[in-house]
């Protein structure tokens, strides 16, 4: 019996029509079949797909989704993910910044810290700021905690008056506690800062550093409550 072998040009379009139709998978107008499709991809882990599921990454909608295409990318190999999602790193499209960088930080994979700028921390998009916190403490090497730490501070106080600011500031706060002692001196001169939202956030950053179980809220409201009875002090003086 002869055996058919396929040649280049036949594996290679049938390469590209797998590769097509988990585009247009992803692609579904029902979440849940997209949810499916982005499970399956990292069940069934092909390098064929990781491009696709980068790609989706940049306009999927749904939270869930963008999840499981998280999860999927953590499935294949990282040789072949982080050179492609640190080149989202560089797009004009905020949820392609913050969902790379949220991918790369479950990654783990530490040679995209040196790609985490400090433009990436300091992202004027809120969801890209937090997201690359998160991903400078998960990838942070031994040594550069400090360094982290100086840039990170330089946003206490970000939003302390918009919409969803606590959301931020929380982000921000666990950030800097997950950096550890590094934090500490950066944190005591934020204190004495001339902004008010930059002492307080400073204040209730180092709060949370010494009693973690009293939550971000409880220690926020704290370090308002004890700046309020400072200045109240120094009216009646």
């Amino acid at each position: 019996m002869t055996e058919w072998n396929a040649s280049p040009e036949a594996t290679g379009g049938m390469r590209a029509s797998a590769v097509e139709r988990r585009r247009q998978a992803l692609a579904a107008g029902d979440g849940a079949l997209r949810l499916r499709a982005a499970m399956d991809a990292g069940t069934r882990p092909d390098p064929t797909d990781v491009e696709v599921l980068v790609e989706r990454c940049r306009i999927e909608p749904d939270f869930f989704v963008r999840d499981m295409l998280t999860w999927s990318l953590t499935r294949h190999p990282a040789d072949v993910t982080v050179p492609l999602l640190v080149a989202e790193l560089e797009s004009a499209v905020p949820q392609a910044r913050s969902q790379a960088l949220h991918t790369l930080s479950k990654i783990g994979d530490r040679s995209a810290w040196q790609h985490l700028t400090d433009a990436l921390l300091r992202d004027e998009d809120d969801d890209v700021a937090r997201a690359a916190w998160r991903a400078a403490v998960a990838l942070v090497p031994a040594g550069a905690e400090a360094t982290l730490a100086e840039v990170l501070v330089t946003q206490l106080g970000r939003g302390a008056a918009g919409p969803g600011s606590t959301d931020v500031q929380r982000s921000l706060s666990r950030a800097l506690v997950e950096v550890g002692d590094a934090a500490e001196a950066p944190l005591t001169r934020a204190t004495t800062s001339p902004h008010e939202a930059v002492r307080v956030h400073a204040e209730a950053t180092l709060r949370l550093r010494d009693d973690p179980d009293a939550g971000f809220a409880g220690a926020l409201e704290e370090a308002k409550r004890v700046r309020a009875l400072g200045a109240e002090g120094r009216e009646l003086g």
